[in-house]
């Protein structure tokens, strides 16, 4: 029960911070904004050998994967809000209290995922007037599943930011990583359209997977099992995420 109080403080706190600062949820959403005005041409065309027949079809393959992306790359560059708190000594503060080590992780994991469920919701009403439709309890279960992405992609990046303590190292770490991980999730075009090497590459690719799933979820199609593998392998993926990047929190800031 100390564990959720705390997590609840932290969360807390670091939601006035974002309340009073909102330029990032902004700064978050004006990427994939440009996609979606520039994008939205191209989409019929490009995706009619996927079965997409009019720009409603064209949204629900497009935005999923997009929403995808904006929850795997911006919880991996959360690291270095992480690094900032270490240098102006705000994480050396949190030792002489009794707050909990993991709830100090896990509050700014949650303040993360709260921001991607912001720019999710902008980026779904601003698609509408495009052609997308979804139904609410998909969309929910849509949420879930970018919560579980978020998450996974946060905790890996505030695991990473604790080994380096280095924003360049940590710079250069995540771009390795984010860019192969986009390409082989299918992210911005389904890999249907890849090689086949391509495709079986994408195979070992949680993220992969979760796109899939999502996108299942924004046609329909919720009894899918791509649907509930999806959310299984988030799950999992965020657990052993959360407890890798847990145990080294836990251990900086003793």
């Amino acid at each position: 029960m100390k564990t959720l109080r705390d997590t609840w403080l932290v969360f807390q706190r670091h939601m006035l911070l974002m309340v009073r600062s909102p330029l990032s949820i902004v700064l978050g959403v004006a990427q994939p904004v440009v996609y979606l005005a520039l994008f939205a041409p191209l989409l019929k065309p490009a995706l009619a050998s996927m079965g997409a027949g009019s720009m409603t079809d064209a949204y629900r393959i497009y935005v999923p994967g997009m929403l995808v992306a904006l929850a795997l790359g911006g919880g991996l560059y959360v690291g270095f809000g992480l690094l900032a708190e270490l240098g102006s000594g705000v994480i050396e503060r949190a030792r002489v209290t009794p707050i909990s080590r993991v709830a100090l992780l896990l509050g700014r994991a949650l303040r993360d995922v709260v921001t991607l469920v912001i720019q999710a919701g902008i980026i779904i009403v601003l698609s509408m007037p495009l052609g997308l439709f979804v139904r609410i309890p998909d969309l929910l279960l849509a949420y879930v599943l970018l919560a579980l992405i978020t998450l996974s992609s946060a905790s890996i990046s505030y695991g990473i930011a604790l080994k380096v303590s280095s924003p360049d190292v940590l710079g250069q770490l995540v771009n390795n990583l984010a860019q192969p991980l986009m390409l082989l999730s299918g992210t911005l075009l389904p890999l249907a359209l890849a090689p086949l090497w391509l495709r079986r590459a994408s195979d070992w690719n949680p993220f992969s997977w979760a796109v899939v799933g999502m996108r299942s979820l924004f046609a329909g199609h919720t009894g899918d099992a791509a649907v509930w593998q999806s959310i299984a392998l988030m799950a999992t993926l965020a657990v052993l995420a959360l407890t890798w990047s847990a145990r080294l929190f836990a251990r900086s800031v003793r």
